[in-house]
């Protein structure tokens, strides 16, 4: 393995600690906190210092991937700002619906911000991946656009569907075990499609610019 293909390994395992370990250390402060015995107020409690620690830890993550990366991603610095905004809201009045909408919120605005550039014909997930998917074409890019688009529509469905069938805690495990899984599945599904448009593998990269 090349030096460059080391970095962009490294940079990605990066990625996936700066997106799921906050959301651990949420668990983990929640799992601690719980009272033994059912009590909506002792859940509720367990709630809020999990989300203030969720808070801290999602600042933290920004800061790390400033500090590794040497840039933070318009989707981390969207998705920090959410998390500080309804992680508030949800200790100020003990809901823990505001911290709950917040994916929602999230997959929703970049599943329709991905779809009208899609038909617009600009690929905006560019943007995000492109140091990634070096050689794709222009038709590439907008094909992932739009896969990404209607994935992302489809995780804030399944989202709220959770959030209503699951108790707080389930729905923090469905974070780990279903939606992380699905993100993967769905990365590895779409690379006959990028390699049909050009990503850069070498000398068959030529090949399948057509």
């Amino acid at each position: 393995m090349s030096e460059t293909e080391t970095k962009k390994a490294a940079s990605s395992w990066l990625n996936v600690a700066v997106d799921y370990g906050p959301l651990l250390v949420f668990l983990g402060v929640y799992r601690a906190m719980s009272p033994e015995e059912t009590s909506a107020s002792g859940e509720i409690l367990a709630i809020m210092y999990g989300t203030g620690a969720f808070m801290a830890a999602s600042v933290a993550a920004l800061m790390i991937s400033k500090w590794r990366l040497g840039k933070v991603s318009p989707m981390l610095w969207f998705s920090t700002a959410l998390i500080m905004g309804f992680g508030a809201l949800t200790i100020f009045f003990g809901d823990p619906t505001f911290v709950q909408l917040k994916p929602t919120i999230i997959y929703a605005v970049f599943g329709v911000a991905l779809l009208a550039g899609f038909f617009m014909g600009r690929a905006l997930l560019r943007i995000l991946l492109e140091a990634a998917f070096e050689g794709l074409t222009e038709q590439g890019w907008l094909k992932l656009s739009r896969n990404w688009g209607v994935f992302f529509l489809a995780l804030a469905l399944l989202n709220e569907v959770l959030r209503a069938q699951l108790t707080f805690e389930g729905w923090l495990w469905a974070k780990l075990w279903v939606f992380l899984p699905l993100t993967f599945l769905f990365t590895f599904t779409q690379i006959p499609m990028l390699l049909k448009h050009g990503l850069d593998v070498g000398q068959n990269a030529d090949k399948d610019e057509g």
